[in-house]
């Protein structure tokens, strides 16, 4: 089959894109998709996004004030946006991907490009997302996966300001073709093989950007902030490490890259999490007070029990007193200035390098 999006003498062609998830994010998404030139379908489940859109082409609930494409649609009618697109963008809150997928994974078929953008590891199964679409899509398309992660605040995508992301996937030629289908002058895609890291470092940046804002929130300063964001990456290299990755994906776009802008940017959920508790607020209340659910808090229960919990050997001799603060803080409800003294007044120890070869961890 001779799909749109296919690369001829060296021009990529439009293609038709889905984008499974109507939250500010896959609204950015879709908004860059449509400007991009492809012919751009959002799925929404909330009939109030899905009628927003099409009427005032703007997202009032999810993304207000940000003007969409004319040319971008909406609908609530997943099965036949799946059947009719080629380039699937899935941008689901990561307790509900497989809830979401699962039903209409039988539509799916090797013609299919599907680009997962969430971010997060699942508190049940302790999978990160390219897990979860393994187990929640047929084994027959499971080498047209790919992963969008990086710096990038979807507000600032649909402004069009210069954004620079990375697509991994398994598959080389895959991660190729969706780098030239998404990269504009705007929005800039690289490329990398290395799954497993840019999972790990999209995930568990959220986790440190809670203990940034956190810093934050106690006023306790620039110097503070900056040890946490080096300590804090020391801590997810050694996990990626661990379980495979590679070292050096820590020291790019979905490592530090995205670890800066989510633990420095005011536009940052996760950062205004902990900001907010640093203030002397509680995790109840500023989860009710917030529109889109700061997905590292459910992150940080994920990511403790996967270094703690002995189900994978590989973790053993990882330490994690960073992401056990925050652990402690939001669900043993610790106070952040006693986490703050216990962390620093660790026995005192030689200085590991940043970024650790798969033989030390």
């Amino acid at each position: 089959m001779n799909v749109e999006g296919q690369e001829t003498n060296g021009e990529v062609l439009s293609a038709k894109v889905l984008i499974i998830g109507g939250g500010a994010w896959g609204t950015a998404l879709a908004c860059h998709c449509a400007r991009a030139g492809h012919a751009t379908t959002i799925w929404a489940r909330e009939t109030e996004v899905v009628e927003s859109i099409n009427s005032v082409n703007e997202n009032t609930t999810f993304l207000k004030g940000c003007a969409l494409p004319v040319s971008l649609k909406a609908t609530s009618n997943l099965e036949a946006a799946i059947a009719e697109n080629v380039l699937i963008l899935t941008v689901i809150p990561t307790p509900f991907v497989h809830a979401t997928l699962k039903p209409v994974s039988h539509l799916f078929t090797k013609d299919h490009i599907i680009c997962s953008c969430s971010k997060g590891i699942e508190n049940n199964s302790l999978e990160t997302l390219d897990k979860i679409l393994l187990r929640s899509l047929p084994e027959a398309i499971h080498n047209r996966l790919c992963f969008l992660s990086g710096p990038s605040f979807a507000v600032e995508v649909a402004r069009e300001n210069p954004t620079a992301v990375t697509i991994a996937s398994a598959d080389e030629n895959l991660a190729i073709q969706v780098q030239r289908l998404m990269s504009t002058e705007k929005f800039r895609c690289y490329r990398t093989t290395d799954v497993v890291g840019v999972e790990i470092c999209g995930a568990l940046k959220n986790v440190l950007a809670i203990a940034c804002g956190m810093n934050d929130g106690l006023n306790y300063g620039h110097n503070g902030r900056a040890a946490l964001i080096t300590r804090g990456l020391v801590e997810i290299t050694k996990i990626g490490v661990a379980l495979g990755a590679q070292s050096a994906t820590f020291s790019g776009l979905s490592g530090m890259g995205d670890i800066v802008l989510t633990c420095c940017g005011d536009l940052s959920r996760n950062r205004t999490v902990g900001f907010r508790i640093g203030k002397g607020e509680t995790i109840e209340d500023i989860q009710a007070s917030m529109t889109a659910y700061p997905e590292g808090v459910l992150t940080t229960k994920s990511v403790y029990n996967l270094v703690h919990g002995g189900s994978n050997p590989l973790l053993n001799n990882v330490e994690t007193p960073i992401i056990d603060g925050v652990y402690k803080v939001l669900y043993n409800n610790e106070d952040p200035k006693d986490i703050v003294k216990q962390i620093m007044t660790r026995p005192l120890k030689q200085e590991e390098p940043t970024f650790l070869t798969a033989s030390k961890y």
